[in-house]
């Protein structure tokens, strides 16, 4: 299947709907773990999504539309995202959740050198200079300096996940060279059920009604927010969309200030400040002269 026409407002559109449903997830994922095994809550949000997921599966021809001829990058991308996502999870039960958004934010910098090194796309000064301001910006917000013992558990978990998430985006951006994002969501939620039932028996509990609905949330945006971010590949390079993914950080800050009365301080303005403009540098058109094919 042939990518969508390059359009950089599509792609900023498409990434906007998966920015308000990562910040979302990110407070459902929370409440939810607090008293669910991981492995329970992220087989439930893949089965509750392929649920969710048919009204567009059907709208694209059903089941017979599903297939792939890239099966197997498809078993590979999914393993290593259900095991960064994995991580993802531990850590909100480990450290603050701005912290975890933080550290995911060095994501770019391995998708950066991924895409370049696998996919052939070019890191120019532009994209360069995005990345600089997200990752200064993010290291203002973190400000790491008083932790002289090094990374703690949690923070080593959010590391680890950040890598993997972005070897996971890479092999999105492969992948929509063929499959619709229809098709990329519908083999990641049956692979990663897959993978995740046995554990989920193995760690099963009865979820209350309140924890049910968070549980719901989890699925929905775990499974919309990955269709926004196929649509974006589709219309930009990887090193364009998810420079643009640095905004999560001010929104999940101001999101843990409302509800969980974690304040922002002077280098939190700072470094969201950074952010935004990284991501102002990013989404300028390149001169006519200088644009790529």
């Amino acid at each position: 299947m042939a990518a969508d026409t390059p359009s950089l407002s599509r792609a900023a559109g498409w990434m906007a709907g998966w920015l308000t449903l990562m910040v979302v997830i990110a407070i459902a994922g929370r409440e939810a773990t607090r008293e669910l095994a991981v492995f329970q809550v992220m087989a439930l949000r893949s089965l509750i999504g392929l649920v969710l997921l048919y009204p567009l599966v059907h709208a694209a021809g059903g089941l017979a539309a599903m297939k792939t001829s890239r099966l197997a990058l498809h078993g590979v991308r999914n393993t290593v995202h259900y095991a960064a996502q994995y991580g993802w999870f531990a850590a909100l039960t480990m450290i603050p959740l701005a912290q975890v958004v933080a550290i995911e934010f060095t994501m770019p910098i391995w998708t950066a050198l991924l895409a370049l090194a696998f996919l052939g796309e070019r890191i120019d000064a532009r994209k360069l200079a995005a990345i600089a301001l997200g990752v200064v910006g993010v290291a203002l917000i973190v400000r790491p300096g008083g932790a002289a013992a090094g990374l703690g558990a949690g923070q080593a978990i959010a590391l680890a996940a950040a890598v993997g998430f972005a070897v996971s985006v890479t092999m999105v951006k492969s992948l929509t060279g063929r499959d619709s994002a229809v098709v990329i969501m519908f083999w990641m939620l049956v692979i990663q059920s897959a993978i995740g039932l046995v554990p989920m028996v193995l760690t099963w509990q009865p979820p209350t009604p309140r924890l049910w609905g968070w549980i719901g949330v989890v699925a929905f945006c775990g499974t919309f927010s990955h269709y926004c971010m196929a649509r974006a590949m589709r219309h930009a390079e990887a090193t364009v969309v998810v420079p643009m993914d640095f905004l999560r950080l001010p929104l999940t800050a101001a999101a843990a200030w409302a509800l969980y009365a974690e304040h922002m301080d002077v280098f939190t303005l700072a470094g969201s400040a950074l952010i935004l403009a990284g991501n102002a540098v990013n989404l300028r058109r390149p001169a006519l002269g200088n644009t790529p094919r």
